[in-house]
């Protein structure tokens, strides 16, 4: 997955308090986004949805294919992806390698028309030059995962192995991370928001 930097310049770094923030609203939730908040937020997401579409058996049968499997939404791939991002949004489902293959066989193309899904949502519902955004309670559920799709990404860019691991406080501008921990804490707070407003 190609992660360009110059795609990941996010809001002012001053506060939190400059960041976007859902809050609730009958039926679902509210947020503004700046447009450079929108545009941080519409690049990763639609980054997320091509590489988990890009080798999707399903993404790549046409109705007139004879592979049956694939028209039944059955996987062709049988081992954890090569592509350390790919494979964090794709986990084995069973340490045992016979077990994951076949789960892997029944549930990878669900799960990855799942994802490309929510990337989908998030994309209609945020106007590229930002604005404000009003989503019901299944389209916050679709942003929840889609921004949890885009952090696992990131978090192996960063080399983050859970959530309760310590970032540092601060990293100089030459850093390549530096704009990843960033946006990688801001959409942490973003999904907080959200999960406040649903509650």
């Amino acid at each position: 997955m190609s992660w360009d930097d110059d795609r990941l310049s996010g809001p002012d770094e001053e506060g939190l308090e400059a960041a976007a923030s859902f809050r609730p609203v009958p039926g679902g939730a509210t947020a503004f986004f700046e447009q450079a908040q929108a545009g941080v937020i519409r690049s990763l997401v639609s980054q997320i949805a091509d590489l988990v579409g890009a080798d999707s058996a399903a993404a790549n049968t046409s109705i007139d294919s004879d592979d049956l499997e694939a028209q039944l939404g059955l996987s062709s791939h049988a081992q954890l992806p090569d592509d350390p991002v790919l494979a964090r949004l794709l986990p084995d489902g069973y340490a045992d390698a016979e077990a994951s293959a076949e789960f892997r066989r029944y549930t990878e193309e669900t799960l990855r028309s799942g994802k490309i899904a929510s990337a989908q949502a998030v994309l209609s519902s945020l106007p590229p030059g930002g604005g404000q955004v009003r989503l019901s309670e299944p389209e916050c559920q679709q942003w929840l995962r889609s921004l949890n799709d885009v952090r696992l990404a990131l978090s192996v860019r960063l080399g983050i192995k859970d959530d309760d691991q310590e970032l540092p406080d601060r990293l100089s501008a030459e850093d390549p991370r530096a704009a990843y921990i960033w946006v990688y804490q801001w959409l942490a707070y973003l999904q907080d928001s959200l999960l406040d407003a649903l509650s």
